[in-house]
């Protein structure tokens, strides 16, 4: 199986100055040239950045591309990775403030709240206009995108989230989010405590079967939250409310019993 790489500065809202870098590995059909839809998507937020350590490893694991290929290699091929980093950076110290409305100057958060949703928007915005991208980038090559194949268990594929360093902060403010998540009896995802819109992402034909199209979609399809050596030494950059692990809990328990 053939895959598509590169990395990519993205806008994280269409009509937003902020832009991310994204490094990406899709699976794409060595045959057709086509994007093809995954079993899962393998999403990292980076952290600080290091330099000056003469480590090769350490160099090599400071490369998005790079985590990109190791993403796949514990994932499996049939994963997208995406490797997003901050659109701001103070010194070495990475800034999500479009994720973490709360982050200061040095991407500290001085606490979680699930109003507006904003880490949940913005994954589902940045990593939607990066495949629009992706899409414009295989256009100019005369290939058509297309989802031909769907995941092989025959469903929507299922989202892995990672956090490196301050990135860790980004899974905390997801995992707020997932908290105030409900899927409604009817079958579509609601929010508890407030109203919220389903705004589509860009209407694309690599949409829904590559990535989630909405905030619902996107934190519907959750299935693992991994966080790798966060190291967060700054008050109110843990989640300590005893509220938001007791509903994430008995939120995965509930989905365990629909399946």
């Amino acid at each position: 199986m053939d895959r598509w790489s590169a990395t990519l500065k993205v806008p994280i809202h269409a009509k937003g100055a902020a832009r991310c870098r994204v490094a990406v590995s899709l699976r794409l059909s060595p045959s057709s040239e086509t994007l093809l839809a995954p079993s899962a998507n393998a999403v990292f937020f980076n952290g600080d950045r290091v330099g000056g350590t003469g480590n090769p490893v350490v160099k090599r694991l400071s490369d998005p591309q790079a985590i990109a290929d190791v993403l796949v290699s514990k994932f499996g091929g049939a994963v997208n990775a995406w490797v997003v980093e901050a659109s701001t950076f103070n010194g070495p110290f990475a800034v999500y403030k479009e994720f973490v409305p709360s982050a200061n100057k040095y991407g500290e958060p001085r606490l979680y709240g699930h109003v507006g949703f904003p880490a949940s928007s913005s994954t589902v915005s940045l990593l939607s206009n990066c495949l629009e991208e992706v899409k414009n980038v295989l256009s100019r090559k005369k290939n058509l995108v297309s989802t031909s194949l769907l995941p092989p268990q025959g469903h929507p594929p299922k989202t892995v989230i990672l956090g490196f360093s301050k990135g860790g902060t980004v899974l905390n403010q997801l995992v707020t989010e997932l908290s105030h998540f409900e899927p409604s009896s009817s079958g579509h995802p609601s929010f508890a405590g407030q109203e919220l819109l389903s705004h589509e992402a860009p209407d694309i034909r690599v949409g829904t079967q590559i990535f989630p199209t909405t905030k619902e979609r996107f934190l519907s399809s959750i299935q693992e939250i991994d966080y790798v050596d966060v190291g967060l030494n700054s008050s109110g950059t843990y989640i300590t409310d005893p509220n938001v692990i007791g509903r994430l809990s008995q939120q995965f328990v509930q989905r365990a019993q629909a399946l």
